[in-house]
């Protein structure tokens, strides 16, 4: 499984980097499958610099703020509009509850059709599995100010170069304070691509919203992960500190995330 890291500032884009953005690619025998984690504002613009838009299969949505979803109303006028027609089938998008007639109300769209003609939407169940290509998501409810907010477990299982199967997991925690559905959605992770917005010191009084690089490397080390890559790391937000913080309470790799670079899990 190939990571993209399409945009990866926290809250709003930043100079170097869209908002949340990652772009997971994979195979499975027959061909190969795009997926699309969050695609909040700016990132439609970048995405185009790995893939086309038309070679997106499936967009999963951890919750609802501008920052994770506001770029599907851009993806909506690019399959409505393009000259001579989309020629797919409609992008699958898996979300909350109201992800639809959200996007609808953002664009200024009546409700019916809204944009259920470019996207077939559809709803998470906390802790069920969607099955697409070889990717199996799960999401697990997490402790965000909204809502719905879920992180999503990843799993592939796809050929290696002798035709062995191999499976890989990859969690990515959306956006989250400190819970146990994160630390389940992370267990025994190859990757674990977790958010840490705030800063030990400075954050300290909010609670219920964001992670420090401490509390991320603390559930990253609960739930036994193996590599752990910090992102949604805002322009205020100091990235040598998250580091710092995280160092200590994590024994295995711990990076930052940065925008355009590849990983291979």
């Amino acid at each position: 499984m190939k990571l993209t890291i399409v945009g990866c500032t926290g809250s709003f884009p930043g100079p170097s980097s869209p908002a949340s953005c990652y772009l997971l690619t994979a195979h499975d025998g027959e061909r190969q499958w795009k997926i699309v984690l969050d695609i909040g504002s700016g990132a439609l613009g970048a995405i185009q610099r790995y893939t086309d838009l038309e070679d997106i299969d499936a967009i999963f949505l951890t919750h609802l703020h501008p920052d994770h979803c506001m770029d599907l109303c851009g993806l909506h006028v690019a399959v409505r509009w393009k000259p001579g027609g989309w020629g797919r089938d409609r992008i699958r998008v898996w979300g909350p509850e109201a992800t639809a007639d959200r996007m609808a109300t953002a664009y200024g769209l009546e409700l019916n059709p809204g944009m259920h003609e470019e996207f077939d939407f559809s709803t998470w169940a906390e802790r069920q599995p969607v099955q697409l290509g070889p990717f199996t998501v799960t999401p697990y409810a997490v402790n965000h100010p909204v809502e719905e907010a879920y992180a999503l477990r990843v799993e592939v299982t796809e050929p290696d170069k002798e035709g062995n199967a191999v499976r890989r997991i990859l969690t990515y925690s959306g956006d989250t304070d400190s819970c146990e559905g994160l630390e389940d959605a992370a267990r025994n992770a190859d990757l674990f691509l977790c958010e840490a917005a705030f800063e030990e010191g400075r954050d300290d009084d909010i609670k219920d919203v964001h992670l420090t690089g401490k509390r991320a490397a603390q559930a990253a080390t609960a739930a036994g992960a193996r590599r752990l890559l910090l992102t949604h790391i805002p322009v205020w937000t100091s990235q040598t500190k998250v580091m710092a913080d995280a160092k200590p309470e994590f024994a295995g790799d711990v990076a930052v995330a940065v925008a355009g670079v590849h990983y291979t899990v």
